[in-house]
């Protein structure tokens, strides 16, 4: 099982159900699929750099979550397939990126934020 993050564009027409119910298919793709979904971040409606079919605003939501290899090649397809996601972007986590995350999450300051505070 490898570590991966997963970031999606949502269009910005859907409403809040429609933003949690997407949220929820992909996170039980996931897990119907043996993997398991380490953490999730709905960071909301967003200005986008460049328009996406004619929208200036997206959703975004970001999912770190571990899988098989084989999954992430089914779920980029099923992603492609939807008509509510703009843009997504998979990627494979190192350890570090898995550490770091880790520390992000649970709110350990790193040395760098330390040496900014003082």
């Amino acid at each position: 099982m490898n570590n991966y993050e997963l970031m999606v564009i949502f269009t910005p027409v859907l409403s809040d159900d429609e933003f949690k119910s997407q949220q929820k298919k992909i996170a039980n793709m996931t897990t119907d699929a043996g993997g398991i979904v380490v953490a999730e971040n709905a960071w909301g409606l967003k200005s986008l750099a460049y328009p996406i079919q004619k929208k200036t605003t997206g959703l975004y939501w970001v999912l770190e979550y571990s899988a098989a290899a084989d999954f992430v090649e089914k779920l980029k397809i099923q992603l492609l397939r939807d008509e509510t996601v703009l843009r997504h972007l998979c990627t494979k986590l190192d350890k570090y990126a898995v550490k770091y995350n880790a520390r992000k999450r649970s709110g350990v300051k790193s040395s760098q934020q330390k040496a900014m505070e003082a």
